[in-house]
C-alpha cells in the first residue's frame, strides 16, 4: 500500500509505458526548473509550536466563491487518458468525493460536458488557452459557463510549446503510434495497452484536429500574440471568477490585476515551458506583496507532499493545485489511485498543521516557516 506520493510514482512507472510516464514526469530542456523546485520546497523549514492544543485542524479553504474541504485541488492536465483509461472521469469523481475542485484543461481528453457530468455536484474549474480562432475560444467559454464551471483559469505562459526532450526522444505523438519499441513496451504492461486499445479513441476533446506531435499541435492551435487586450476580452465574456495562470513576477501581477483578473495562479507550468524559469514558491512572496492581502492566490508547480502545501500557504498562497502528484496516482490505480493521493496529502497537511499549532490555514503565516532565500 502506497505510503506517500513517491510510492505512487514508483508504481506508476512500473505500470505505465515510458512515453506516458515521461510525459508526466518530464519537464523542459534539461529540467533545471523542475529540479530546483524540489530543492526549494525541501529547503523550507516548518516551525513547530508546542502546547497549542490543536488536535484536529480545519483544512477547509474559501476559494473562487466556494468552500473546498482541503487547501488543494486538482490542476488542469493535458492528454490525461493517455496516462490511464479512466482519465478525467477518475479525477473529477475523486475530487468531488473529497470536496475539492477539479480543473479541466483545454488539452483534456474529455469534453467540458462529460467532465461536468463526472464531477456531479463537485466544484469544477476550466483552464483556457487562447486559440487563434476566437470564435472557438468563445464557444469554450460559453460552454464552461453553461456547464457550471465556477472559475476560468487563463494560462498565459504557453504562447508556444516548451521543448520537452523526453517527449522528443520517446517519439511522442497524438494518438500514440505503434512501433517496434511500443510493442516491446506493451509486453511488459499488457493491462495499460489492453485498456488503451479497447476504450474510445484518445483525442483532445476540445480541439478540432488533435493528430500529430504535441509541439506542432500547440503551435498550430494557440496564439503567440496573446496580449492584455485578449485578457480584457475574456473578462468581458466570462461571468465567473477569472484567474490568470502563469504569474511569476511583480510586473505581471500588476498587469493581470489591472485588466480585471479576480485571482492569480503562481505557476511555472511544472517546469514544462521555460527551463530556468523562477521556482513558483520563491516567486510567491513578491506576488503576494504586489497583489495585496485580499487577492486570491493559488500556487502550483512542484507540490508532491502535504508539507509542500503547508509551505505554500505559509508564504502567501490561499490555495494550491496538484498536477504530477494527481497523475502519479491516476497512473498507479485509476480513480482509487487519485483518491489515495488526496487522502495521503490531506493527512500530511493535517499532521503538519497540528505539529505547527495551526488550527486553520489562516494560522499559517511567514512566521510559521523559515525560507533560506528570504533570510538576510
Amino acid at each position: 500500500r502506497a505510503a506517500d506520493v513517491a510510492d505512487l510514482r514508483a508504481i506508476a512507472k512500473r505500470r505505465t509505458p515510458a512515453a506516458a510516464f515521461d510525459y508526466v514526469d518530464g519537464a523542459a530542456k534539461r529540467e533545471v526548473t523542475a529540479r530546483r523546485s524540489r530543492e526549494v520546497f525541501d529547503s523550507v523549514e516548518l516551525l513547530p509550536r508546542i502546547l497549542h492544543g490543536v488536535a484536529a485542524p480545519d483544512l477547509s479553504v474559501e476559494i473562487a466563491g466556494a468552500r473546498s474541504a482541503l487547501p488543494f485541488g486538482i490542476a488542469p492536465t493535458g492528454f490525461t487518458r493517455f496516462m490511464h483509461a479512466e482519465g478525467e472521469d477518475a479525477g473529477a469523481a475523486a475530487a468531488a468525493a473529497a470536496g475539492i475542485p477539479f480543473s479541466l484543461s483545454t488539452m483534456g481528453t474529455r469534453s467540458i460536458e462529460e467532465t461536468a457530468a463526472a464531477s456531479g455536484d463537485g466544484d469544477r474549474w476550466f483552464q483556457l488557452y487562447l486559440w487563434r480562432d476566437r470564435d472557438r475560444a468563445r464557444d469554450l467559454i460559453e460552454r464552461a459557463a453553461a456547464s457550471g464551471y465556477g472559475a476560468l483559469l487563463v494560462t498565459v505562459d504557453t504562447p508556444v510549446a516548451g521543448q520537452r526532450l523526453r517527449d522528443v526522444r520517446n517519439g511522442m505523438t497524438i494518438p500514440p503510434r505503434l512501433s517496434a519499441k511500443t510493442v516491446v513496451d506493451a509486453s511488459y504492461r499488457p493491462e495499460w495497452w489492453w485498456n488503451f486499445l479497447t476504450t474510445d479513441p484518445l483525442t483532445f476533446a476540445s480541439l478540432s484536429d488533435s493528430a500529430g506531435d504535441l509541439p506542432s499541435i500547440i503551435n498550430g492551435m494557440f496564439d503567440p500574440t496573446l496580449s492584455l487586450r485578449d485578457l480584457e476580452w475574456i473578462r468581458s465574456v466570462w461571468p465567473g471568477t477569472l484567474m490568470v495562470k502563469g504569474i511569476l513576477t511583480r510586473e505581471d501581477t500588476r498587469r493581470a490585476l489591472d485588466v480585471g483578473a479576480d485571482g492569480l495562479v503562481v505557476s511555472n507550468h511544472g517546469g514544462r515551458q521555460l527551463d530556468r524559469a523562477p521556482v513558483s514558491l520563491q516567486a510567491l512572496p513578491a506576488v503576494r506583496e504586489e497583489a495585496g492581502a485580499d487577492v486570491p492566490i493559488v500556487l502550483d508547480s512542484g507540490i508532491l507532499t502535504g508539507e509542500d502545501i503547508v509551505a505554500a500557504l505559509a508564504l502567501g498562497a490561499d490555495f494550491t493545485l496538484i498536477g504530477r502528484a494527481y497523475l502519479y496516482g491516476l497512473m498507479a490505480g485509476g480513480q482509487e489511485g487519485v483518491r489515495r493521493v488526496i487522502e495521503l496529502l490531506a493527512k500530511e497537511v493535517e499532521v503538519a498543521m497540528s505539529l505547527m499549532g495551526a488550527a486553520t490555514t489562516a494560522d499559517l503565516t511567514p512566521a510559521s516557516v523559515r525560507a533560506p532565500w528570504l533570510e538576510g
